[in-house]
């Protein structure tokens, strides 16, 4: 049995996603205006179509303006980069979001660079990304991943991680580079690890902090974890279940979870951590990104 705090994303986020809904019916009352998202959906991908479902949802239960705009996948570069265009132009709209990954004869990086770096909720415009990187994070729109992590791992431990061993087991530009800029704000002593690591058991077990984010099914064993650690795992993963009879699947995370709860003081459960922070933390991007644009005063800090 597992002897770890679990991790409750589905919680912290429901009381996330509470503060900002009164935030936003503040700045509703204040301006008569609504925070606005618009969601780009390309094709009919139907991991993303739930995704997109799901961010829409929760806008609309937080009270914004939001909107989904969906076109074919055979939709040429141009279409993609026109629409970003118009939303960039739309006072309405304060959060673009494209929704990835873009088909495969769109050039994603060109669409994501186009979308104006204050609209950008998703925080991967190399200027947020730049501020991020430079410390100056209550500038930047950070990523919705990283920023939710970051929250789990403040409302877990405390807000000072001052001096604590954080390693990150990925080096994305989407997760584990900007979860290492946060921690080290944090002033964490922060490694970045990966696949090509070498020893990489014993440099996580060092941590006092794993977040893993390398894509790779239960690959941070149990072992891997120093007693007391808390570990976020952002992994999410699709294995076969036979056990669930044939063809079925289940999810899983980066960490083998049931063994990785034995040595940790703390631990988030795939699904039900991460995933739910991402959006809650896409709708704070969103609110911010709209209270900067109406030349408002920033509500204070959720992280």
């Amino acid at each position: 049995m597992p002897q770890a705090q679990i991790i409750d994303g589905k919680a912290i986020a429901e009381s996330v996603r509470g503060e900002i809904t009164e935030r936003a019916a503040k700045l509703l009352s204040e301006t008569g205006k609504r925070p606005g998202l618009a969601v780009i959906l390309v094709g009919e991908d139907p991991a993303s179509q739930v995704y997109v479902r799901n961010k829409d949802r929760a806008a609309e239960a937080c009270g914004f303006h939001s909107v989904k705009h969906t076109m074919p996948a055979d939709s040429s570069e141009d279409a993609v980069l026109g629409m970003v265009d118009q939303l960039n132009n739309d006072p309405d709209i304060h959060g673009i979001l494209v929704q990835l990954p873009l088909p495969g004869h769109i050039d994603e990086s060109k669409v994501l660079r186009l979308i104006k770096p204050e609209k950008d909720v998703d925080g991967f415009h190399p200027i947020n990304v730049g501020l991020l990187t430079a410390g100056e994070r209550d500038s930047a729109l950070v990523p919705c991943t990283p920023a939710g992590s970051l929250v789990l791992l403040k409302r877990t431990l405390g807000d000072t991680l001052s001096g604590k061993n954080a390693v990150v087991v990925g080096r994305s530009n989407i997760v584990g580079k900007p979860m290492a800029s946060l921690l080290l704000q944090e002033s964490c002593t922060v490694t970045i690890a990966h696949s090509r690591t070498k020893a990489l058991p014993d440099v996580v077990r060092a941590a006092d902090i794993v977040v893993a984010a390398v894509g790779r099914p239960e690959m941070v064993k149990g072992d891997w974890i120093k007693p007391g650690a808390t570990v976020v795992d952002v992994g999410i993963n699709r294995i076969p279940a036979p056990e669930k009879g044939e063809g079925k699947s289940r999810l899983v995370g980066d960490v083998a979870f049931e063994e990785a709860a034995e040595h940790a003081g703390a631990i988030t459960p795939v699904p039900g951590g991460v995933g739910p922070m991402t959006i809650a933390m896409l709708m704070v991007n969103t609110l911010t990104a709209a209270r900067r644009l109406m030349g408002l005063p920033e509500d204070e800090p959720l992280f």
